[in-house]
Order: structure tokens, then sequence, then C-alpha cells
């Protein structure tokens, strides 16, 4: 079992701050994983994928997490995918690789994100297991130990945190925030308050554009863009016009994109990473199928898919 040195407190701050910079210049990217039709990693195709994605100018990668399909990768997968952005970024923005599924397995992919070179780790829920809020405390808790890399909290599924829990992991320098993937925003207003004020929050429920004003409304601004993987042209539009203050621009998206995508989102079980991943085939990109037990969507949902992207391409001038 791995267990090197925690991430020093200055270091974890460090990349805070970096972190902190990186969300008001750009949404946040998750890449998607390719995949060669038998299903083999495809390290070619992803890189080719991320130079698209860093072109239109994220604030940060976030690489092998749930978009990048982190619960079918294999460590060495997992390692090459890691050191592979890390080397496309080449020092430009963050990298922050995924880790999770339980504490060894957390602790072993943790160390290897930290070997590859990664800033930090996005920490998701344990896999299938349900527990206390004080188990869940304890989850991140060792594993930010044993994490020679600063650790952000996914709160989403079973891991769902109350302000005492956050007050617990305060106290864990090597925790530095939190995405949330509830969008229950009572409470997450409550855990922002018992954080501390350098604490990072953003916003990572599905299709986070939709919920953009309303997170902001509580002080969170920074959003996840899982639309930046096929369609970084009408994620980067959205995003300056949301920083922007453009309500009418930020209506004209949602109306004429991203409300018809969440609704054809919502038709297929699993559509959050596979609808993304059709839409990159779509627009040329070779990042393949997706691994079981997710699935390639159904023929004419791919027909709707096709005819939204030209709508929404066209809303921006990309068409």
């Amino acid at each position: 079992m791995y267990t090197d040195a925690p991430a020093p407190p200055d270091t974890a701050r460090a990349v805070s701050r970096t972190l902190a910079a990186a969300m008001d210049r750009g949404v946040l990217s998750f890449p998607l994983t390719p995949f060669r039709p038998d299903l083999s990693l495809d390290l070619d195709a992803f890189r080719d994928h991320l130079r698209g994605r860093l072109a239109s100018g994220p604030g940060a990668v976030f690489v092998a997490c749930g978009t990048g399909e982190y619960s079918a990768l294999t460590e060495d997968e997992y390692a090459a995918l890691v050191a592979a952005a890390v080397e496309e970024a080449d020092g430009a923005l963050p990298v922050v690789a995924g880790a999770g599924h339980g504490w060894a397995q957390a602790a072993r992919y943790t160390a290897a994100a930290a070997r590859a070179g990664a800033d930090a780790v996005l920490l998701m829920p344990p896999y299938l297991v349900e527990g206390p809020e004080h188990g869940l405390v304890e989850y991140v808790r060792s594993t930010a130990a044993s994490s020679p890399l600063p650790v952000i909290v996914y709160q989403r599924a079973q891991l769902r945190l109350t302000p005492s829990g956050v007050a617990e992991l305060a106290r864990v320098p090597q925790v530095i925030g939190l995405k949330d993937g509830h969008g229950d925003l009572d409470a997450l207003q409550r855990i922002r308050l018992a954080a501390p004020p350098e604490w990072l929050f953003f916003n990572g429920v599905a299709t986070a554009e939709m919920q953009a004003r309303a997170y902001r409304a509580i002080g969170v601004p920074a959003y996840s863009s899982a639309v930046h993987a096929f369609a970084p042209e009408i994620a980067a539009a959205f995003f300056r016009a949301f920083q922007d203050g453009d309500e009418e621009r930020v209506d004209a998206l949602l109306r004429g994109f991203y409300l018809p995508l969440v609704e054809l989102r919502d038709l297929g079980a699993g559509y959050a990473v596979s609808l993304v991943k059709a839409g990159a085939r779509l627009r040329g990109q070779a990042v393949g199928p997706v691994r079981p037990p997710l699935a390639d969507p159904a023929p004419d949902h791919m027909d709707r898919l096709e005819a939204l992207l030209d709508t929404g391409l066209s809303l921006v001038g990309a068409a």
C-alpha cells in the first residue's frame, strides 16, 4: 500500500490559490478518454482530443474523472492519461486527476497521479457502499493523509456532507475544496459558510450551465462543463456571457441549446457520459465508444444530438 507523506500545507495552499485564479479565467474542462473499437486505450487520440480542448482556453483540466470514465480504467491506463495531460498542459494551467472507489484504490491512484505530475486530486465517492457521515469524513481524511497531492472532495451520490462534517474536514490541511453534484443550494450554502474562506467550491451538477446562475447567487460562480468536451465553442461562449453579465445571450444559449440537451440527456441511463462522447464523435473527434456498462446512445437520439449541435454552433457563430 502506497502511503507517501501527505501534501505539505504550504503546497496545498499554493495549489488552492492557483486553482482559484484558474476558475475565474475559464471553464473547468473534463476531457473524454478515447478507446479504440476493441475498447483498448487510444492515448494518441486522447492527446489530440485534449489539445482541442486546451485551444479554447479552459481554466483547468480534470482528467480521468467521471466524464473520462475513471471507473473503467486500469491503473496503468490512468497513469498514462494523467502523464499525457500534464505533458500537453505544459504548466499553462492546472491538471487535476480523478480518484476514488474506496480508500485503497484512491490511495493507489492518487499516488500514481502524483508520480505523473498532477497538481491535485478530485476525490470521488466510494463505490457501492454507504456509510454514516463520520465514515465518509474518515474516507476523505484517510485518503488525504496518504496523498502527496491536495484533495478536492466530490460531493455526489452517497457522499453528502453537513456543516459539522465540513468543519471536521477543514482541519485537514490537504483538503482544499469541494465540487458539488447534488444541487441542494440551501445545504451547499450552509456548508460553504462552515468551511474556511479559502476553500474552493464549484458547481458540478450534470450540465452545470443550467444551474450556473443559481450557484453564483450563493457565492459559487465556478462550474465544470461536460459540453466543453464536445463543443468547446459553445461552452466558451456561455462562459464569456456568464462572466460578462450578458443575460440575453445566456438565456439564448440556455433556451436554444442547454435545455434541449438536458432533456435529451435524461432519456437514457449513462447519457451524462455516453451522449457527450457521441457528441465528440459527431464533431470528428476519434474518441471511440464508451466502455461497459455504459452504452452508446440510440440512433434516433444521435439524430437529435446532431441537430442540436448544429443549433448550438449557429447560436455562437461557429457553424
